[in-house]
């Protein structure tokens, strides 16, 4: 049986043990991630991570999941409160679907039963997965508008703008595994990658996706619908209590997604990776044990988006965008249609794939790095303009004079000269007389 006939044979009962272990699978991963991150950037910062709750620290994301749902929840008097409460559902639910197309193992016996270790295989699966990682952006615009502040609407702004940006560049970077497997199924995708990984057959568009994935996510160095030092918190900083943390289980959650994604695409999903797959292919691609491999896998990509955290800093907003539409967008288009021209020079010459493809990365590569050589256009210089600092702050111009103390007058003493000429008093006189008065 195929792997879709073997889910449509699945019982009642087996589906609803599998939807239970996906939405588990999100929240003890996210409860995961955040002790992890914040002992692995504490180790890379040469700081003290959480330490006091549970051994080393271990149970402090278990306190906060009991702390914040008894926080109290403070809503503005000028938030649209439909949609302020609306918001941070519709962060997460998106999330949490998109485990139900990726496929974690291949057939295996549960109870007696014969099933595969994934939801459902749509033919549309990797559409399903972007649809998803595009809706859940639909929550942070919605969030920052209902909260009547300006500094969330700003983040929410920033988020859409993002999403349309980076979500054009992640679905061009899977055009062409599209191309080489020839199928949208992720369960098919991945049964392709037995005979060689698209990591290294595509690695223009694995880099292109996996810049892409970070921008998608808003994690740093594109934090920026919610950089602290900008905007206070985003778009989240009116919100509190358990909706505060509905966006940060939705960020995680996503942060997961996105990684299973990329392990399901480049790196041959659940297959043993080498030099395991030497020793017995059949043995260790078969059974439970794929399972750990693409775990081991998403791990892997966790840490990575930790360590650019704890590494780069955050981009500023032109720079984001100007790498995603001059950079990635283009060269994404150039590496696809390279891909189309070496497969139909390929169909026709017997030339080997991995040949031909490294050609083109190289090619790819000399292209992109002519694109940074070439110089920038010169911007348009004003003679009068006053020169600025690297922060952004006017200095004052290098001929400044400072004028002298007596040819400064206050307003105050200005308006009483005046009054005291339409008077028909002498300004010294009226000047006596104000300090007699204050005498």
């Amino acid at each position: 049986m195929t792997r879709a006939q073997l889910l449509a044979d699945d019982p009642i009962w087996l589906i609803l043990i599998k939807a239970v272990a996906l939405l588990l699978l999100g929240a003890l991963a996210t409860m995961a991630m955040i002790i992890l991150e914040r002992k692995i950037v504490a180790r890379m910062q040469h700081r003290p991570g959480p330490n006091r709750v549970g051994p080393n620290g271990w149970f402090q994301s278990i306190a906060d999941a009991i702390k914040l749902p008894f926080k109290e929840q403070i809503i503005p008097d000028t938030a649209d409160r439909k949609v302020y409460f609306l918001a941070p559902i519709m962060s997460t639910i998106p999330a949490f679907l998109a485990f139900s197309v990726i496929p974690f193992g291949p057939e295996v016996s549960i109870f007696g039963e014969r099933t595969v270790l994934q939801l459902v295989d749509l033919p549309v699966g990797v559409l399903v997965v972007l649809a998803c990682s595009s809706m859940g952006v639909y929550g942070i615009v919605l969030a920052g508008w209902a909260s009547g502040s300006p500094y969330p609407l700003l983040g929410g702004l920033r988020s859409a703008a993002q999403v349309i940006s980076y979500e054009i560049a992640m679905g061009l970077s899977i055009v062409a595994v599209i191309l080489y497997s020839g199928s949208l199924s992720t369960g098919d995708i991945v049964d392709k990658q037995a005979s060689g990984w698209y990591f290294y057959l595509l690695i223009p568009s694995f880099l292109i996706y996996f810049v892409s994935m970070i921008g998608e996510t808003n994690r740093a160095p594109f934090d920026l619908p919610e950089a602290e030092s900008e905007l206070v918190g985003g778009f989240h900083t009116e919100y509190s209590s358990m909706k505060f943390a509905l966006f940060f289980l939705a960020e995680y959650v996503n942060m997961v997604i996105v990684s299973a994604f990329c392990t399901t695409l480049f790196l041959g999903g659940y297959m043993a990776p080498w030099p395991i797959s030497l020793i017995d292919a059949n043995y260790f691609n078969t059974g439970w044990w794929p399972l750990l491999w693409f775990f081991g896998k998403t791990w892997l990509f966790l840490f990575v988006f930790i360590w650019l955290r704890g590494t780069l800093p955050r981009l500023r907003y032109d720079q984001f965008m100007r790498l995603g539409w001059k950079i990635l967008v283009p060269a994404n288009l150039v590496w696809i249609v390279l891909v189309v021209a070496l497969r139909a020079f390929r169909n026709q010459n017997e030339i080997p794939t991995s040949t031909i493809l490294i050609t083109g990365g190289i090619v790819l590569v000399v292209l992109i790095g002519v694109v940074f050589l070439l110089p920038e256009r010169a911007p348009r210089t004003d003679g009068q303009a006053v020169p600025v600092t690297g922060g952004g702050y006017p200095v004052p111009p290098l001929d400044l004079k400072v004028p002298n103390k007596a040819d400064l007058k206050p307003k105050v003493r200005r308006r009483r000269e005046k009054a005291a000429v339409g008077a028909g008093v002498s300004s010294d006189a009226g000047s006596g007389a104000q300090k007699e008065t204050e005498q």
